[in-house]
Formats: structure tokens, C-alpha cells, sequence
């Protein structure tokens, strides 16, 4: 498995528009690959399906959170981890 740490980079976190921008390219991916956010004061905090928007935003990712992108494919991984570093919210 490839994982790389990253802050959200959008000003309004990962909710609705910056999640189906992430949503859109993972599913274009056939490997799984999970998006789970660091420090949470949640205690069953558990990570979400990079391809779900609705999981995504059930996250509660805010803007500079710091979230981990895991898959088995390292393309995938870069490629959503570069997503979520970008202020998606315009």
C-alpha cells in the first residue's frame, strides 16, 4: 500500500464541490482508494471511499486538516493527494 499525508488545501474543506471534483478522478481508478483524516476528534473515525462524495464530506475535513490518501496504486494515491493540496472551492 502507497500512502502520503496531505493538508487540505480548500478554503471551505472537503465539502461539496471539492468533493466531486475528488470523487470524479478516483472513480476513474479501479483500485480502492481511502481518504482518512488525521487528529480527529472522533472516536470511530474511519476513512472514506476516495470515489464516495458523500463520504467524503462525512469526513469533516476543514481547510488545513491534515488527511492521509492510501491505495495500492501510487498514481492513484498522487493524484488525489494533489487534489485535495488545492483550493478546489472556486
Amino acid at each position: 500500500m502507497v500512502t502520503q499525508h496531505v493538508h487540505v488545501g480548500s478554503k471551505v474543506g472537503i465539502h461539496a464541490r471539492p468533493a466531486t471534483v475528488i470523487a470524479e478522478r478516483a472513480s476513474r481508478f479501479q483500485e480502492e482508494i481511502l481518504v482518512e483524516l488525521l487528529d480527529s476528534d472522533e472516536p470511530d473515525n474511519e476513512p472514506a471511499d476516495a470515489s464516495s462524495s458523500l463520504m467524503l464530506m462525512a469526513l469533516g475535513a476543514e481547510f488545513g486538516d491534515e488527511v492521509t490518501v492510501t491505495s495500492s496504486n501510487a498514481v492513484a494515491v498522487e493524484t488525489i493527494a494533489e487534489l485535495i493540496a488545492q483550493d478546489l472551492s472556486d
